[in-house]
């Protein structure tokens, strides 16, 4: 007979954390770790890109090669959102900025798993900001990686992460400061 546990999964045999996925099983651990790749991937990514932006003493200028003024000025007729481009043309060098420092903080904060749902959130909108003007125009729509990683951020946004993290630890903090409290 099987025995279904307190979590509504099916525990053949009965025992805690067998092989057929109870609390502490393979399929368990696997589920808690499953979005772990995705972080560090979109955690690393997105550290790299914000230094690079940072370390690039041309990328902050209003023009020239390699500069966030001429990319701007590239795609503004072929983007999906011309009035955001217009509002980067403004001060190119802040947008700049603004984009390098989001950039690496949301890879921070996804990385170490510290308020990884606004991290995604973050994430999210930076992807969907560069889709809708940088990567607009490219054809076929694949072969632009914009609206790739935004939708590699989905999940991070609508789980969080799980462990490790820093989020898990605090919450795990909380949850024993509470336990003291009452006990």
């Amino acid at each position: 007979m099987a025995h279904v546990d307190r979590s509504g999964g099916a525990n053949l045999g009965g025992i805690p954390g067998d092989a057929a996925g109870g609390p502490g099983g393979p399929r368990a651990t696997a589920s808690r770790y499953a979005l772990l790749p995705l972080r560090l991937f979109l955690g690393v990514t997105f550290i790299y890109a914000g230094l690079d932006k940072l370390t690039d003493s041309s990328f902050f200028a209003s023009g020239g090669a390699g500069s966030i003024g001429e990319m701007m000025n590239s795609v503004r007729d072929s983007s999906a959102v011309p009035a955001l481009v217009d509002l980067a043309l403004k001060n190119p060098a802040g947008f700049g900025y603004a984009i390098s420092i989001g950039e690496l903080t949301v890879g921070l904060g996804t990385l170490f798993g510290l308020w990884a749902r606004l991290a995604a959130l973050g994430g999210a909108l930076i992807s969907l900001s560069l889709w809708l003007t940088v990567s607009w125009a490219t054809e076929p729509y694949y072969f632009g990686n914009d609206l790739a990683y935004l939708m590699a951020w989905l999940p991070l946004l609508l789980a969080g992460a799980a462990v490790p993290s820093l989020d898990a630890a605090l919450r795990g903090r909380r949850r024993q400061r509470g336990r003291r409290l009452f006990e």
